[in-house]
């Protein structure tokens, strides 16, 4: 029986990673750059399509999946617990694509609120992921509401900590002066 490949980061652990935000001005306001890395707590996936199960032939070839997943990030992004739903697409050679949605709760540089991401990225039949993403507009909550954004990151098999590089705005900073 055939088993059914999972996407790279199924079943990798969070770890710690470090602080190193920069500001930059332009013309209409602060950018900010957050860094830090976020980890996989939780990976559970399931195939979409009548014919895509583990005990078909057709699970070799194009097929789709959901996995929702539950990611630590630590760094300039705290957030214990995200909430991720994703769409897998992968192909007969290993490689794919996917589309989602994360809920991150937590802080970004002190700041407690909420925001969601909308990511996007392939990987390659190796395992390396690459990913964009952006803040959903108007998603931001409590000291993030209005926050606008766009990050990536990309993951490398056998990293059990993904590094991520954000850069973001707030409506006057977000910061008390």
């Amino acid at each position: 029986m055939p088993t059914r490949p999972t996407h790279p980061h199924a079943h990798e652990q969070a770890t710690t990673g470090t602080t190193a935000e920069t500001t930059t001005e332009s013309t209409t306001g602060a950018t900010r750059r957050a860094v830090g890395t976020f980890g996989f707590a939780d990976w559970r996936e399931r195939p979409l399509g009548p014919e895509a199960t583990e005990d078909t032939e057709d699970a070799k070839g194009t097929r789709l999946a959901h996995a929702s997943v539950r990611n630590s990030f630590s760094g300039d992004i705290e957030a214990a617990d995200t909430l991720c739903e994703y769409t897998v697409a992968y192909t007969p050679e290993g490689t794919g694509g996917f589309a989602g949605l994360e809920l991150v709760t937590g802080t970004l540089a002190g700041l407690a609120g909420a925001f969601v991401l909308e990511e996007r990225g392939t990987f390659t039949e190796h395992g390396t992921v690459d990913c964009a993403f952006t803040v959903v507009p108007g998603s931001g909550t409590g000291a993030l509401t209005g926050l606008a954004g766009t990050g990536s990151f990309v993951h490398r098999p056998g990293q059990r900590a993904v590094p991520y590089t954000f850069d973001y705005s707030l409506p006057g900073d977000g910061r008390a002066s």
